[in-house]
């Protein structure tokens, strides 16, 4: 493995059924770098995420953390990897039945041999580090969206991970804790050296965590570039858009969050009923949308 990369993805296809999903993706990340991966809804960076943790396999290509192909592992060997990253999903994903400390705990009562006694210090550590322990005692129905955020961080850092994988971490919170949320991203990086991959369509998130941003259309990479790079383009003047190809108008106004250009161009030159529903608007009838089970007497 080239020491300086430690997720390779190599012509990365993934198909459900015959839709594909992801195709022909390309994509290395550096360690100790912070990746954004972003898109539209529906353009496939979930996907690519679920297929960097091992969850998914590809129909074709290869994804490798750590220089290991994640396809040709056995269980034991997926689960040493997973060991070495942890995720914070975009709800927390606490078990409510457990206390934000039960559930930074669980992972090493699982995974280490440590006593008790060490594993709670350890926790009170984690909580720490995301301004939690004071709320330790505290059950997830009890505490805000943002602090469910903070607690899945604390355990997402468990186990001393190498990688932090972050599945839309901004969603569904207010700006201010929005903001707090990307400092604690940018803080962790810099004081644990973690390698951090963050799939987001939140672009002022993007702007503030990245190192490098990789921008997928309709499966594929559009663009790969530093944080600069993108500024520069989500920058360019309006009254010299025409300098721009299609897929550069594209992620500018995109990064823009703009009314008008090649994205809303896509969608009024589509037919909403047939690209959604799979059928000619014409052949469309309205019907009930459930049928009886039994006869009405």
């Amino acid at each position: 493995m080239n020491d300086d990369f430690v997720i390779e993805v190599s012509n990365l296809v993934k198909s459900f059924g015959d839709q594909t999903v992801l195709d022909g993706i390309n994509l290395k990340v550096k360690r100790g770098e912070t990746m954004v991966i972003m898109g539209g809804s529906g353009c496939g960076k979930s996907t690519l995420l679920r297929l960097m943790i091992g969850s998914l396999w590809p129909n074709e290509g290869s994804v490798k953390l750590f220089g290991k192909e994640l396809s040709e592992l056995d269980d034991e060997g997926l689960n040493e990897i997973r060991k070495q990253f942890g995720i914070l999903f975009q709800s927390g994903a606490l078990f409510n039945s457990m206390s934000v400390a039960e559930n930074v705990a669980l992972s090493m009562q699982e995974h280490t041999t440590l006593d008790q006694n060490i594993i709670d210090i350890s926790v009170k550590i984690k909580l720490e580090q995301v301004g939690l322990r004071e709320h330790a005692d505290k059950y997830p129905a009890q505490i805000s969206g943002g602090m469910k955020k903070r607690a899945g961080l604390a355990r997402a850092l468990s186990l001393d991970p190498k990688i932090l994988f972050y599945d839309e971490p901004s969603a569904g919170l207010d700006p201010v804790t929005s903001a707090e949320i990307d400092q604690l991203i940018l803080d962790l990086t810099k004081k644990l050296g973690v390698t951090s991959v963050v799939v987001t369509h939140e672009m002022d998130s993007a702007f503030t965590i990245a190192d490098r941003m990789c921008m997928l259309d309709k499966g594929k990479v559009l663009m790969l570039d530093t944080r600069q790079a993108f500024g520069a383009l989500r920058d360019h003047p309006t009254d010299r858009i025409d300098e721009l190809d299609e897929n550069h108008q594209l992620i500018r106004q995109f990064l823009r969050g703009d009314a008008e250009g090649p994205i809303t161009k896509r969608k009024e030159e589509s037919n909403y009923a047939e690209d959604l529903l799979g059928v000619p608007t014409t052949s469309f009838e309205a019907g009930p949308a459930i049928e009886p089970t039994r006869t009405v007497r």
